[in-house]
C-alpha cells in the first residue's frame, strides 16, 4: 500500500528483456537505502517487488573497481515486471535513462499525505495539453471509458504514482493542477501532450460498486 506521495525521482538503469517479463535496474540512492529485497517500491505508480539492491564500490580516483572491495552504499534497486504488468502499463516502454517517480510502501505510522494507493494500475491514458498558469500547470488527461465512473471531482486519481485531486473532468477527459512541488519533483513536470501514463483510480470507488451490486 502507497500515499501517492513521490519520495525521488530516479532513473532507469538497464532494462532485460525477457519472453513475457522484464527486469529494470533504477538508480536511486534514497528509495534504496534501508530496503531489502521482498519489499515493495512503486515506479510511476506500479507495485514492484524488489529483486535486489544495488550497491557501488568506492574505489580510488584512476583505479580500476576492485571485485575483491566490500559493496559501497546501495545506490538503487532491481525488480522484475511480469506480463500482465508490462500489458496495462507504461512500464513496457520504459528504456535507460528514463525518469520514474518511486515510491516505498507506506508503514502504519506513517502520514497519509495522498490517499490510499494499492500500486495496481487500471489503465493507461494520454496527456491531451498543459496549460501553464502563473505558479503552477492545468494538465489534461485522457479519461478511458471504463475509468469514468470512478473518477470525480475534487475526487482523488493516481496518475505515474502521484495522488492528485480532480480539478475539472467531462466524459472523456480529467484536469489536475499542479502545484511547482509536484512539478520539480515528480516525472510530471517533464510529461509532454502525447506521452502515455499510468492510472490508478480510488479503490473506495470501487469497493463501493460492487456492495451495491453494479461491478461488470
Amino acid at each position: 500500500m502507497f500515499t501517492g506521495i513521490v519520495e525521488d525521482l530516479g532513473e532507469v538503469e538497464a532494462v532485460e528483456h525477457g519472453t513475457d517479463s522484464a527486469r529494470i535496474h533504477v538508480r536511486s540512492a534514497t528509495v534504496a537505502q534501508g530496503t531489502r529485497p521482498g519489499e515493495s517500491i512503486a515506479v510511476n505508480g506500479v507495485c514492484l517487488t524488489v529483486t535486489g539492491i544495488i550497491t557501488s564500490r568506492p574505489a580510488p580516483e584512476g583505479a580500476p573497481p576492485d571485485p575483491g572491495a566490500p559493496p559501497g552504499p546501495p545506490r538503487g534497486f532491481a525488480a522484475d515486471v511480469m506480463g500482465e504488468t508490462l500489458a496495462r502499463s507504461s512500464l513496457k516502454d520504459v528504456a535507460p535513462g528514463a525518469k520514474v517517480n518511486l515510491e516505498r510502501s507506506v508503514r502504519l505510522q506513517d502520514r497519509l499525505g495522498g490517499h490510499l494507493v494499492q500500486g495496481h494500475v487500471d489503465g493507461t491514458a494520454t496527456i491531451i495539453s498543459r496549460d501553464p498558469q502563473d505558479h503552477w500547470e492545468v494538465v489534461r488527461v485522457g479519461l478511458p471509458p471504463g475509468l469514468a465512473r470512478y473518477v470525480v471531482r475534487k475526487g482523488s486519481v493516481t496518475v505515474d504514482g502521484v495522488s492528485l485531486t480532480v480539478s475539472a473532468i467531462s466524459d472523456d477527459w480529467f484536469e489536475v493542477s499542479l502545484i511547482p512541488e509536484t512539478l520539480k519533483r515528480t516525472t510530471l513536470g517533464i510529461r509532454q501532450p502525447g506521452e502515455t501514463v499510468n492510472l490508478e483510480v480510488d479503490v473506495i470507488a470501487k469497493y463501493v460498486e460492487k456492495l451495491l451490486g453494479g461491478a461488470r
